[in-house]
């Protein structure tokens, strides 16, 4: 077999021929570094502002646990030995453990009904924003006490700006009785979604009464109450 020998020239065109192709890796690289270097970020949204912030994460409800008494509630319903506030656990009560919360309000042996209507434009929400339907989210918590029965109720409502009704929520009245059910307390909660537009006002309504009708205070205890609009 005939044995081919590369002449000098050969050699070197092939050299000259790989060098390039080193050179052109290298460089390849340099450009893949620049890619990288000034590739854009993707978008994100801004921060809320502080004024967005506090508007979002803020409770609607004025007084929602007793620490100033009875302000800002209307008295709807106001029966027997009428509203009173009192610190917890209170008689025959337990703790519900919620942060901050030291007091409750306290119905009698006929019904006590309390309500505050929360003006949206009034706490800084843009009809835009309001049009947008954003989740209303509405808590409320409630408890009975070991030697009584009582009933609780409770009524939330969306309306326009002529205060007429949009959606309700108006769950079934609660009886609770000392001897088959646990003294604790327990939370109603409920979001409002796709109500459509012209969100002006909410209604927040609850209450109760005792199942004995004894004088004094025996009926539901409820705190811990909270409306927000989630902009």
């Amino acid at each position: 077999m005939k044995k081919w020998d590369l002449s000098e020239e050969v050699k070197e065109s092939l050299t000259v021929t790989r060098g390039p192709l080193q050179r052109s890796s290298s460089a390849s690289e340099k450009t893949r570094r620049r890619t990288e270097k000034t590739a854009v970020p993707l978008a994100v949204a801004p921060p809320p502002t502080p004024v967005q912030a506090a508007v979002m994460a803020k409770n609607l409800l004025k007084n929602p646990s007793g620490e100033e008494l009875l302000d800002f509630w209307e008295l709807t319903e106001n029966g027997g030995s009428q509203w009173k506030v009192e610190e917890m656990p209170g008689d025959c009560g337990s703790d519900c453990g919620l942060d901050g919360v030291t007091k409750y309000f306290a119905t009698s042996f006929e019904l006590c009904l309390k309500r505050q209507v929360i003006d949206l434009l009034a706490e800084d929400y843009s009809s835009e924003q309001l049009d947008a339907q954003p989740p209303v989210t509405v808590e409320d918590w409630y408890c009975g006490r070991s030697d009584c029965g009582c009933t609780y109720q409770m009524t939330v409502t969306l309306l326009d700006e002529n205060q007429e009704v949009i959606e309700e929520f108006k769950p079934d009245p609660v009886t609770h009785d000392p001897d088959s059910d646990e003294c604790s307390w327990k939370q109603v909660s409920h979001t409002f979604s796709e109500y459509g537009p012209g969100l002006r006002f909410i209604t927040f309504e609850h209450g109760g009464q005792d199942t004995k009708f004894w004088d004094g205070w025996f009926g539901v205890r409820v705190t811990g109450s909270s409306v927000t609009v989630e902009v």
